[in-house]
């Protein structure tokens, strides 16, 4: 017995139909073979709080551990963008001062941009309200826009299944490689994204995704609602 660990699951506590669809549909994506006309793309999006060092962290020395100030200067934050193919390991980051739908846009057409080829890009994300297929018609004109979704199909998330995005595995990659200490500025930020993402892209470092649809009528059955006869 361990008393003081503990995991945090948001999975619904009952049954629910409707997270059961939105997670069956992105299991079965996940399980089709790699076609590199219709690749599989995870986004997701997070924040990173700017603080500067007011005093110099002392290095390590014999005897002695690193050891760095509590206290530090705020500098504002800035918003994190991660598109992912999990099957070839490839993966786009974007930094932006703000997470509005314009900035989800811009991150479309660069994914559209990356996959000239593809025939169709399906994309895994959540549910945030920026997140909006038909706020391409804002930005482009209607043919434009009608050309760009008609290369996009978007799978979303069940609420509180964001688990479910394998975006999520490699952000927790680059929160322990790269983001796990203060970074002063935004230019800062910027270059040690890049440099993280140039570095992990010559990996090729892929995700072998292991849960299915099978896994998650075990693991999961209370999740899933039991039949209803149809009415006659």
């Amino acid at each position: 017995m361990k008393p003081h660990r503990s995991e945090y699951w948001l999975i619904p506590p009952k049954e629910n139909a409707e997270f059961v669809y939105r997670m069956e549909t992105i299991l079965s994506l996940y399980e089709e073979p790699y076609d590199e006309s219709r690749p599989v793309i995870c986004f997701d999006e997070s924040s990173k709080e700017l603080r500067k060092h007011v005093r110099d962290p002392l290095p390590v020395t014999p005897g002695a551990v690193a050891r760095t100030d509590h206290h530090y200067e705020r500098n504002g934050k800035r918003m994190l963008h991660l598109a992912t193919e999990p099957l070839t390991g490839r993966c786009r980051l974007h930094v932006t001062e703000r997470r509005r739908t314009c900035e989800w846009i811009d991150c479309m057409q660069a994914i559209a941009d990356d996959y000239p080829d593809a025939d169709r890009i399906r994309v895994v994300l959540d549910n945030l309200s920026t997140h909006n297929p038909a706020a391409f018609y804002r930005f482009f004109s209607p043919e434009s826009a009608r050309e760009h979704l008609d290369r996009f199909e978007f799978y979303y998330t069940p609420t509180h299944g964001s688990w479910l995005n394998m975006a999520e595995l490699v952000w927790s990659t680059l929160q322990t490689q790269c983001l796990n200490r203060r970074i002063p500025d935004a230019a800062t930020l910027q270059s040690e994204v890049a440099a993280w993402e140039a570095e992990r892209n010559e990996l090729d470092v892929t995700v072998n995704w292991q849960f299915t649809n099978e896994d998650a009528r075990t693991k999961l059955h209370r999740l899933y609602p039991t039949i209803e006869e149809a009415e006659n």
